[in-house]
């Protein structure tokens, strides 16, 4: 290594510095770069996982050989979990979002596992050509009213965003990021919502609901408030304090950004600390308060928001309970 030194220098100084330089720049430039894995080639990535998970055959996968593997937070051994309960892949509700400069692509898509419907969160990372983390959040815990908002993805989740109406990488962090500011600040003007904004979690619908005059009345007066709120667009949701049970949300991990398709995919925490049993709804005529038997616990989810112009459109969202303080396997 000495010897290589200076060797070094007395060609620096029989050449010159800047023909040095330059010799070594020709040397750097003859090794090409390592090819950048783009939307297309992840989405094989993610076809072929998949195409494993439901034959049950991890070796068939492009994993690595230490692939770090998850599964509603805990890590288990690759092979076990949804690989064994898998039975048909995500055929017409499959919402993808591919990032090519982070090395990730992540699904959210309904399925089927132990021959019953399952909604899922996927979420892959390359490394050296290899899938090298694997999160997965499944919940079979599905209300029989929300499966016919899972059968198809609404259009603009699918939809390329038009050149000019797309934003920037971290203008689009910074719009997802604010989502979660105003739910912790309950006040929904602190996200730009587009006014047609509409949020569904775990195939509900929660807000910006059309009045249904041919629908049964609300059994009672709560369930008659919780649907006048859920009426309500996605900032005014916000406004009427009806997410005030939400004590902090502990981590946000907005990790796969599409461009394209002007698509955030994130993996949020939400803390509920269980010391409110009532909420006192703000700015819905005939509601006042609602009661809650919540407790304490923590929610793990995954959230999709569709951004255009600006604005947030769609917001796709999941979630299953966990203990409280509970973490997401990922925190470290």
């Amino acid at each position: 290594m000495k010897t290589q030194t200076i060797a070094g220098a007395l060609l620096a100084c029989l050449l010159g510095a800047s023909a040095l330089e330059a010799q070594e720049n020709t040397a750097a430039a003859a090794v090409p770069p390592a090819a950048v894995c783009d939307h297309a080639c992840l989405l094989g990535y993610l076809n072929r996982y998949l195409d494993a998970l439901v034959k049950h055959d991890p070796a068939s996968a492009p994993l690595a050989r230490n692939a770090r593997f998850t599964e509603n937070t805990v890590s288990i051994p690759v092979g076990e979990g949804l690989w064994i309960g898998a039975t048909e892949a995500p055929t017409t509700f499959r919402i993808v979002a591919a990032d090519p400069v982070a090395g990730q692509v992540a699904m959210f898509g309904s399925m089927q596992a132990w021959s019953n419907p399952a909604l899922v969160a996927i979420r892959l990372k390359l490394d050296a050509g290899v899938i090298s983390e694997v999160e997965h959040l499944v919940t079979r815990q599905l209300r029989p009213e929300s499966l016919p908002n899972l059968q198809t993805p609404r259009p603009g989740l699918l939809d390329d965003v038009p050149p000019a109406e797309r934003g920037k990488r971290d203008d689009l962090l910074q719009i997802a990021n604010a989502y979660f500011d105003a739910v912790e600040q309950d006040k929904g003007s602190v996200a730009p919502f587009a006014p047609e904004c509409a949020r569904r979690e775990n195939g509900i619908q929660t807000t910006s609901n059309a009045p249904d005059a041919s629908a049964p009345p609300a059994a009672g007066p709560v369930a008659d408030a919780i649907q006048k709120v859920g009426q309500l667009g996605c900032a005014a949701n916000i406004d009427s304090q009806i997410l005030s049970y939400i004590t902090r949300i502990q981590s946000r991990r907005a990790l796969v950004v599409d461009e394209d398709k002007g698509l955030v995919f994130s993996f949020p925490m939400f803390v509920t600390k269980g010391d409110v049993s009532y909420i006192d709804i703000q700015g819905v005529p005939g509601v006042r308060r609602i009661p809650l038997a919540f407790g304490a616990g923590n929610r793990m989810a995954a959230e999709v928001f569709k951004i255009r112009s600006g604005r947030i459109y769609e917001i796709e969202a999941m979630g299953l309970q966990l203990p409280y303080l509970s973490h997401s396997g990922w925190d470290d």
